[in-house]
């Protein structure tokens, strides 16, 4: 499959866009990231690194959703889509304006992909393009084995984001389900939050579980509700 094919095929998330993006812990990296969207001239490469749970994927489609808004032909496409292509998918990404690479840490110490990302990334620059990755690490922390692309990756725009504090999971909480539709009171987000893991991603994919059920039995959230359902 090529990287056109890829392209065509690669769905931007509706909710992942820099207006919907909750939380103050992250919120002056996203303000980073929409200024270089607007102005990317001089910016060879973008990176942005954070633990799993602190909305690395969010934020790359986000950067999508706004360039393609300003007449930017963009794509963003998580590592673990390429991999079982090879790295020849690569092939052709270059021919967009601004290239987001989701988990890119996932090809550290395989040399040919080490290698094909920096042959991309030299024909992103040729073309006058933007890259932008994310990352677990620093590039330097991680097992990358080429030093010219950890070299590359480390002189870019660095964005570091944070674990989300307890405030701002509640603050994401409410606010995707107040986009749902689904009433939610303080009380049950409340027992929501001392119930569920503390992963951003579980506790989001607990109100999917909550949303359809609600719908189903067309009942709003209430504890007792939340209790059977979940089986708390």
């Amino acid at each position: 499959m090529s990287a056109s094919q890829l392209a065509l095929g690669v769905k931007l998330r509706d909710d992942a866009r820099f207006d919907n993006f909750h939380g103050d812990r992250n919120t002056d990296a996203a303000k980073r990231l929409e200024v270089v969207c607007h102005q990317p001239a001089g910016v060879p490469v973008v990176v942005l690194c954070g633990d799993s749970d602190t909305g690395k994927s969010h934020l790359l489609q986000a950067v999508c959703h706004y360039s393609e808004n300003q007449g930017r032909a963009a794509v963003c496409i998580s590592i673990a889509e390429l991999q079982p292509f090879g790295p020849e998918a690569l092939s052709g990404l270059e021919a967009q304006e601004i290239i987001c690479l989701d988990d890119l840490d996932r090809i550290a110490g395989d040399p040919v992909w080490e290698e094909a990302i920096f042959h991309l990334y030299n024909r992103i620059q040729d073309q006058g393009g933007l890259l932008m990755v994310s990352l677990s690490d620093l590039p330097a922390n991680l097992p990358f084995e080429l030093p010219d692309l950890v070299s590359r990756l480390s002189h870019g725009l660095t964005i570091q984001l944070g674990i989300y504090r307890d405030d701002d999971r509640l603050k994401i909480l409410m606010a995707r389900a107040e986009k749902r539709g689904l009433m939610m009171a303080d009380d049950v987000a409340g027992y929501i939050m001392r119930r569920a893991p503390r992963r951003l991603g579980d506790l989001l994919g607990i109100l999917d579980i909550l949303d359809e059920n609600s719908l189903q039995a067309q009942r709003r959230l209430t504890i007792p509700f939340v209790k059977t359902v979940m089986g708390w």
